[in-house]
């Protein structure tokens, strides 16, 4: 049995940030697990590897959730990353912050420390911003790689400038003072190629000798004595192991891993792990409880033409032939693009003050997750309800470690995400219809009629999903809140030693892309950490 400092559960985009700060103090050791395998492939490491990853089980824990009576019984797909640098090894690559409001309301709801201000300063201290440099907003000098695209698609202009057409002004930084707007997507790239958070935080300090990162290590429990965290038991093979830890346990398992994990160390809602035939250790009703994610709907047309976009094509397989030779000597071309390239920040009415909807804008066909593949060259966009009132709730399915966790989105469970959805796809189609796309738009691959609200909400509920930002199952909340799972600190109530540090701690989800938070989130708990010992 070994032993360190530090044993961090979960090698994504918060798990490697705090394995590497941690370990940045040559006194202390810290242990990495990670339940998938090394971030090798180059379809990790070419950006447009995406396009593969997404609908595959490569890389990915491609997840189905409960039947969803808001999507008609559909069971929702849920591609999560399994690999160092989790979902920021599978993700698009786009560097979004959300809004300044959503981190003050956080402290508003009593969580000292969180207001945007406060985490301002982690944000920058992750980033090296080729854009903007060192600025009030950004940083320069940090890990993650911010970039701008290196070859985006000309069909990125004929969106631009239908959205100033329709009220959504053109702006150059969505991280900026006003994340209201349409804008070239920032991404973190570098030279190129993905900067992952294990690229950024993990690969560079693998000399570290004080640093032990195991893959194909997947988490089975906490370890615990008494009331306090003392490691992690974790499966190799078929093999069980345990690591110790001398000072503290971090789970950074993600919005389903993290209270999976939690639940089979006896930490959660008692009577559902009585039901498991699991020994209650904290009896916790918040943990798994309080899911959001961003609800997603994704409109297609195709193309007249194949001129810059992806596409199932004669033409378009020599241009990819030529593009993967292109990037592999120059690490340029369309091997470099995200597919999601630009898009826009919007107010689904003049009475709302903080954007509500986010589209994104991607230069390919996308249908299903990509799991749809059809012949042919189009555009598409999505739709996203920034903050949606829906709840769901991850619970365990088994007491095995190495089975998935019951995922319920709950997705429309409250109607107002609903009507929102159904503003922001009519607000979306009329950007497409505009002028500019005259000359590239084709026929609608899901025809629907925007005019009509009974048309919309059936195409809504028929193909809406996911847009990959699953959060808030382990919550962050003051004393008197009995859902609370962790503090402001990210210590789990009622067991010392042990914090829980991803997307699954956010209260409320913010108003964009997750990657960038989660990562702050990393930096800011290594800096509680530092301080605490």
């Amino acid at each position: 049995m070994e032993e360190f400092d530090y044993v961090v559960a979960g090698a994504g985009s918060a798990g490697c940030a705090i394995a590497s700060r941690l370990s940045e103090d040559p006194r202390v050791s810290v242990c990495l697990l990670e339940a998938g395998g090394p971030d090798k492939s180059v379809l990790i490491h070419a950006p447009a590897g995406v396009a593969a990853i997404l609908p595959t089980p490569f890389f990915n824990w491609a997840f189905k959730t409960e039947p969803n009576p808001g999507l008609g019984g559909r069971r929702s797909y849920q591609p999560r990353g399994k690999t160092l640098g989790g979902s920021s090894s599978i993700n698009a690559m786009i560097y979004v912050r959300g809004n300044r409001w959503d981190y003050d309301h956080w402290a508003s709801l009593g969580n000292a420390g969180w207001s945007f201000d406060e985490v301002l300063p982690y944000f920058k201290r992750s980033e090296n911003n080729e854009v903007f440099g060192a600025t009030e907003l950004h940083g320069a000098g940090g890990p993650l790689n911010v970039a701008r695209q290196r070859s985006p698609s000309s069909l990125n202009d004929a969106f631009l400038e239908a959205a100033a057409m329709n009220g959504v002004p053109n702006i150059d930084d969505c991280n900026g003072p006003d994340q209201f707007g349409s804008l070239m997507y920032q991404v973190t790239h570098r030279n190129g190629e993905r900067c992952s958070s294990a690229k950024a935080y993990i690969t560079p300090n693998l000399n570290r000798p004080n640093l032990k990162v195991l893959t194909h290590a997947h988490s089975a429990r906490v370890l615990l004595e008494g009331q306090r965290a003392v490691g992690v038991a974790y499966y190799q093979g078929n093999e069980l192991h345990e690591v110790r830890a001398r000072r503290e346990v971090v789970v950074s398992a993600g919005a389903f891993g993290s209270p999976q994990l939690l639940m089979l160390s006896g930490i959660g809602p008692a009577q559902h792990l009585r039901s498991h035939g699991i020994v209650v250790h904290t009896d916790l009703p918040g943990v798994g409880q309080n899911l959001q994610d961003h609800i997603d709907h994704v409109q297609t047309y195709r193309t007249r033409s194949n001129t810059d976009t992806f596409g199932v094509s004669l033409r378009g397989s020599v241009k990819m032939a030529a593009a993967m030779v292109e990037w592999k000597r120059r690490r340029t071309g369309l091997i470099t693009s995200v597919f999601a390239e630009s898009g826009a920040f919007i107010r689904s009415s003049p009475e709302v003050s903080v954007p509500d909807l986010q589209l994104i804008f991607v230069v390919g066909i996308v249908d299903d997750h990509n799991r749809k593949p059809h012949l042919g060259h189009g555009f598409s966009c999505h739709t996203t309800v920034l903050r949606p009132k829906s709840r769901g709730a991850v619970t365990l399915a088994s007491a095995d470690a190495r089975a998935a966790p019951s995922i319920d989105t709950r997705f429309f469970s409250n109607e107002d995400d609903l009507r929102l959805m159904i503003k922001g796809v009519r607000m979306q189609q009329t950007i497409l219809e505009s002028r500019p796309f005259d000359a590239y738009r084709g026929k609608m691959l899901y025809p629907v009629d925007r005019n009509s609200d009974a048309s919309l909400e059936a195409d809504i509920r028929r193909r809406a999903d996911t847009q990959y930002h699953p959060v808030g199952t382990c919550k962050m909340g003051p004393a008197n809140d009995p859902m609370a799972v962790v503090d402001d600190q990210l210590r789990v109530r009622g067991v010392q030693g042990l914090r829980v540090a991803d997307a699954s701690i956010m209260p409320t989800l913010i108003g964009g892309n997750t990657n960038a938070p989660s990562i702050m989130i990393g930096e800011k708990v290594a800096d509680m950490m530092r301080r605490a010992a």
